[in-house]
């Protein structure tokens, strides 16, 4: 069931909606934080989005970033603000999976145009769009473990779903990924020069229509094939599928810190480190979700995730988040 609508004042345009004919343009509006993703934007997104999928007029909808970011993710402070009181974040963090199952889930032609920072729960907004375009300039990760998280907003879903295990090393590293790299997994559909990608919208606004045949090809009159980079951690999922199949978080870390002894696995070292630095509880819980994942719907990924993090929120695994 949608979250009830909320009244906010026009002032405060985090989110910036837009119906232009036949094409729904939403803006994340705060640039000087990364379009982060606070309890009104969560709001704002779900009315716009119900409210254009019901619309029989409303046939593309556009998500984009103002500012140098997509967005950085959830906002840390909101769950700062609430560890003393048992469920202050309950109804946001409800209201924000309800929000990944729905776009997961879209009716209508969806189109992310990323650049910049998509992190985490950011992340979740541009990944399952139809088409998810990024540029040079984008930079994901899941980096959630590090602090005595663990990866939500349903990643539980989509990292167990990538090749190998791969969806266990960016979640228990929180590595990032360029926007080539991004494409070459599955995690975006294109990849744009972020000098072409003000000219594309103007022509997906132009085109107007939802039809997905004619949004790709469109798209796909901007796009480059990718190649990428022979330092590329891509390159080295041999390495990663090894390490990454052992059975608990610190097997993990043992069998990379063999690895990084070997001759051509000096990029293990840095990634080991923050290895190091994380939270044990964090990678354990993350490491379980991920592989619970493999053999479980959307639905219920979500619904594991919204436990976890309540647990989490409420201190009933560990104060490490705090």
């Amino acid at each position: 069931m949608a979250p009830e609508s909320v009244n906010v004042p026009e002032q405060q345009q985090v989110v910036i909606g837009e119906e232009i004919d036949h094409v729904r343009v939403i803006t994340l509006n705060q640039p000087r934080q990364l379009n982060i993703i606070t309890p009104q934007v969560v709001v704002l997104l779900a009315n716009y989005l119900e409210k254009w999928e019901k619309d029989p007029s409303a046939e593309l909808v556009i998500v984009k970033g103002a500012g140098r970011a997509f967005s950085a993710g959830g906002d840390l402070k909101t769950f700062y603000a609430g560890k003393d009181s048992r469920d202050s974040c309950l109804e946001v963090v409800y209201r924000y999976f309800w929000l990944c199952h729905h776009i997961q889930t879209y009716k209508k032609t969806t189109v992310a145009l990323v650049h910049g920072i998509s992190m985490g729960g950011g992340a979740a907004l541009m990944v399952p769009m139809k088409f998810s375009v990024v540029t040079e300039k984008t930079v994901f990760a899941t980096p959630e473990a590090a602090i005595g998280y663990h990866t939500d907003c349903a990643f539980s879903y989509m990292h167990p779903r990538l090749p190998g295990r791969l969806g266990e090393f960016l979640a228990l590293t929180g590595t990032r990924l360029n926007g080539k790299e991004l494409v070459a997994i599955g995690l975006a559909t294109h990849f744009v020069p972020l000098e072409k990608l003000s000219e594309l919208e103007k022509r997906l606004i132009a085109l107007n229509s939802g039809d997905e045949s004619l949004v790709k090809s469109l798209i796909e009159e901007f796009s480059e094939n990718v190649e990428i980079d022979e330092n590329s951690v891509l390159k080295r999922l041999a390495v990663i599928d090894e390490c990454f199949s052992k059975e608990t978080a610190g097997e993990i870390i043992e069998s990379f810190e063999a690895e990084s002894k070997k001759e051509g696995n000096e990029w293990i070292s840095p990634v080991l480190k923050g290895l190091k630095r994380s939270s044990p509880t964090g990678l354990a819980i993350t490491l379980r979700s991920v592989r619970e994942g493999r053999n479980q719907t959307l639905a219920e990924c979500l619904r594991k995730e919204f436990r976890l993090t309540m647990n989490i929120l409420r201190g009933k695994i560990s104060d490490d988040v705090v």
